[in-house]
């Protein structure tokens, strides 16, 4: 009973083409076929949970998109490990791919710097304490070191919030793989080594935390390049944003001039929305 209905045919509720036996890709109210689910956003992530007239809507939007790509003349690239940043300055716009030279192939979303609502790095880090194999008799154990030493490992994930109908961010990685810091031993201090009883475990034990304290990991040059990597990125899209909005501000403290409905004047609008001749309120016909 519980394959029941698992190999009756089924049809794109998109397309109409007929889905095969692995194709499927379920909606809330219907099903999909892979074709037609490769063409949604990749920051997309709500299929399941989308109407087969929210994935066509999405699909009509995506067609437009592939226009703006054919629009989109590359003035700048950011280049990470695998992603890729390019900048249409000119247009004020942005997209992320992965191959700058396949981008009408992959049609990725074409987002304006005024739909830009946040953006941001995190930094993942993760510590491993390394141990030595010592023998036991027959057995082989594990063992820390003395003082301790640890491995860190930092992930850099960049995050772009966006105003957009389908998604509402971008993340994608700077560094393929995890930048690599392993922490320098610190001599054990007099009277420190193994055997010296509880005092030499207490001053090993300090060691230790003084060697993970002092492990700064803007020594790292890696780790410093993808910082400053993530820091490009900011000042790319930020520095797009105040353009975008001290134009706006501009354009809103400029004075509005017009004729006045009333008495056929050319005349500058007052602050309150009215003509600086004879007084009509004029804000809702210029």
């Amino acid at each position: 009973m519980a394959f029941f209905g698992l190999f009756d045919k089924k049809n794109c509720a998109i397309c109409g083409a007929e889905i095969g036996l692995l194709g499927n890709r379920k909606l809330e109210d219907g099903n999909c076929c892979k074709s037609c689910a490769a063409k949604l956003s990749p920051w997309f992530d709500e299929r399941r949970h989308s109407t087969v007239e929210q994935i066509r809507e999405q699909l009509a939007y995506r067609e437009e998109n592939q226009k703006a790509v054919e629009n989109f003349h590359i003035t700048r690239t950011i280049a990470c490990d695998r992603w890729n940043v390019l900048l249409d300055e000119d247009a004020r716009k942005f997209i992320l791919t992965r191959d700058p030279r396949r981008i009408k192939e992959e049609n990725p979303d074409v987002i304006s710097y005024s739909d830009i609502t946040g953006c941001r790095v995190d930094v993942d880090e993760d510590r491993d304490e390394e141990k030595k194999q010592v023998k036991n008799g027959d057995r082989t154990e594990y063992v820390s070191y003395n003082p301790p030493r640890y491995t860190y490992k930092y992930a850099f994930k960049y995050i772009i919030n966006v105003n957009n109908p389908y998604f509402d961010d971008m993340r994608f990685d700077l560094n393929n793989t995890r930048v690599e810091i392993k922490t320098i031993p610190t001599a054990a201090p007099t009277g420190a080594k193994s055997g010296a009883g509880l005092l030499g475990d207490i001053l090993n034990a300090a060691a230790g935390a003084t060697a993970a304290a002092a492990m700064n990991p803007h020594n790292n040059p890696e780790y410093v390049k993808y910082e400053k990597l993530g820091e490009e990125i900011t000042a790319a899209l930020t520095g797009a944003q105040n353009i975008i909005r001290e134009e706006k501000e501009a354009a809103n403290a400029a004075p509005k001039i017009g004729i006045c409905p009333f008495c056929g004047a050319q005349t500058t609008v007052t602050a309150d929305g009215k003509c600086e001749y004879c007084g009509g309120y004029i804000a809702e016909q210029i």
